[in-house]
């Protein structure tokens, strides 16, 4: 890591805020802060490339080592950018970073939102199988990664409003029990609650220059279907470990395989599937994304050739 867990969460910060300002006065240029805020971000992702490493998850650890080069490439592209539509697209970019990160880093970061997060989320996934008669769920202790070890939620010490630095990979966990008090062996963290995902699109969503209508039924077609399609992944993960016990693959649970890859490639098309309604509602976004892409030379349009 090139910078400490605190120091890299401050960077980040300021580099969202700077493109969060420049966006807001992008009508008086603030190209220098844009750039700024650009490099900013992409050493704050880059700096997670070994902990990811380390947790032997080579697809996060790619696309954190990718961050820096194609952030640098986003401060190039705002000083050498000419064509006026590919200007728009760049401070929609910056906007969108700003607006799908702030919120982000803010639950990441206070302990409050991130076991709230989990709380809501892991609360109706256990009501979800109850009522489906799938399994007798019910939440049970949160902990806390601490350096002495795990502690109870409700007797930790430290800073409830702000945490720097983390220990450990989730630091806040609530463990899933049958009603018996029985462990499932399963226990809910922040990344369990779909966040990342929501907040892409409501960082590309309200950032747009549209009425706020339709930004509004467009945040309304996507936060809620997310979240909907998310208790039923986490449901499932649940059900299956407690149904197939004895299944195993290369190794792997159904837990652990059904988590780290079946489930991955389904919300990822899943993903793909909004993102294209998106685009049919929102031409606007399609537009933006488009012009980003032009230098990797994807989804460009064909140049029509003159009789």
């Amino acid at each position: 890591m090139l910078f400490s867990a605190e120091v890299a969460s401050l960077i980040g910060a300021i580099g969202l805020i700077s493109l969060a300002v420049s966006w807001h006065r992008r009508k008086k240029g603030e190209i220098r802060l844009a750039q700024f805020g650009w490099i900013l971000v992409g050493l704050t992702f880059f700096n997670d490339a070994s902990k990811y490493l380390s947790h032997d998850d080579p697809v996060l650890t790619i696309f954190s080592i990718a961050a820096l080069p194609m952030a640098l490439g986003m401060a190039f592209w705002e000083q050498r950018v000419s064509d006026p539509k590919t200007q728009r697209s760049l401070i929609w970019a910056r906007g969108a970073v700003a607006y799908a990160g702030g919120p982000y880093l803010l639950i990441a970061h206070v302990p409050w939102l991130n076991v709230l997060a989990i709380w809501f989320v892991a609360s109706q996934a256990a009501l979800f199988l109850r009522f489906s008669g799938s399994g007798d769920v019910v939440l049970g202790e949160t902990t806390v990664n601490t350096l002495d070890g795990e502690v109870a939620w409700s007797a930790w010490e430290g800073n409830r409003w702000f945490m720097g630095e983390f220990v450990g990979e989730y630091p806040f966990q609530t463990e899933l029990l049958l009603s018996d008090g029985t462990a499932i062996g399963i226990n809910f963290v922040l990344a369990c609650t779909a966040l990342q995902s929501m907040v892409i699109f409501i960082g590309a969503i309200s950032v747009l220059d549209i009425d706020w209508k339709r930004r509004c039924r467009a945040l309304l077609l996507t936060i809620p279907v997310i979240h909907i399609l998310n208790l039923f992944r986490n449901a499932g993960l649940i059900w299956m470990h407690m149904t197939y016990t004895e299944w195993s693959y290369l190794g792997m649970s159904v837990f652990e395989f059904g988590h780290a890859y079946a489930a991955r490639v389904v919300s990822l098309g899943a993903m793909c599937l909004m993102a294209l309604t998106m685009f049919d509602i929102l031409p606007e976004l399609h537009r933006h994304i488009v012009k980003l892409l032009r230098p990797f030379g994807l989804l460009q349009p064909k140049a029509q050739s003159k009789a």
